[in-house]
């Protein structure tokens, strides 16, 4: 990790910026593994997926050592606020977390935001005492409005869930995070390494990945590149990369060379 380079959200200090799913790998060794090689502290998990009701019988979050990673529910899967805001109460009253990554879905095709609804289940959230970081679409307008509502991060769309096509509006990503007094954390769309260092180089604070990783050849080599070009992609942006030109100019200055 980048010493003292720490990510702070409603008071927890985190040091990896990667923040990892937990759904559809092909077993659970497969899970485990990715996650131990990304470094990733923050894993998310579908209050859906986890047996809330009878918590002695066995469940994903048996294979989830809950000292070592921070566990972020979701509410994957839901299309109204109040939905959402029911799947958030059961996982905290389940003792997962009172944290969420808040999820309300407005379209069955694109599975894009309904962003009045994110809207309202935030703001009932964070009256109940909930740290909700919402998914929510690219824009500017609505992050900032999430943000009046109490939202402790926003978490726009790199690109649609599952698509793996990178982040498709690096503007809209970037007037995000210029005018966001809270963590920006890239969520959905990254297919591989290099769209995770570029949320980075962006200045975004995290990006959060599942297909990208649970769905290539190789998951578990994936998980360690994906770890690897978070690290990258951080520490070029907080180096300050060159300016952009239009033409070329020498590495080597023409002072003090010897006359032709």
């Amino acid at each position: 990790m980048i010493q003292d380079d720490i990510l702070e959200i409603a008071g927890r200090k985190i040091r990896s910026r990667l923040f990892v799913g937990t759904g559809k790998y092909v077993s659970i060794q497969q899970m485990k593994a990715a996650l131990e090689v990304s470094g990733a502290e923050v894993v998310t998990v579908a209050v859906r997926r986890v047996n809330i009701s009878d918590r002695s019988r066995e469940s994903l979050l048996d294979a989830i050592d809950t000292q070592k990673y921070v566990l972020l529910p979701n509410t994957a899967g839901c299309y109204t606020a109040e939905e959402a805001i029911r799947y958030a109460r059961l996982g905290r009253e389940a003792g997962l977390s009172n944290w969420v990554k808040l999820e309300v879905i407005g379209d069955e095709r694109t599975l894009y935001p309904d962003n009045e609804a994110l809207l309202e289940a935030t703001r009932v959230l964070v009256r109940e005492g909930f740290v909700v970081l919402p998914y929510m679409n690219d824009d500017p307008v609505i992050a900032r409005k999430l943000e009046d509502s109490g939202a402790a991060a926003v978490m726009p769309l790199g690109a649609p869930i599952g698509s793996g096509l990178g982040i498709q509006n690096t503007n809209n990503i970037r007037i995000i995070k210029g005018m966001a007094r809270i963590p920006v954390i890239v969520d959905a769309g990254v297919g591989t390494a290099s769209d995770a260092a570029i949320a980075m180089e962006l200045g975004c604070d995290a990006v959060l990945m599942n297909t990208g990783i649970a769905g290539a050849q190789d998951p578990v080599r994936m998980a360690e590149a994906m770890g690897l070009a978070i690290r990258a992609g951080r520490l070029a942006y907080l180096a300050g990369r060159i300016p952009k030109k239009s033409y070329a100019t020498a590495s080597s200055p023409y002072d003090g060379m010897l006359a032709r």
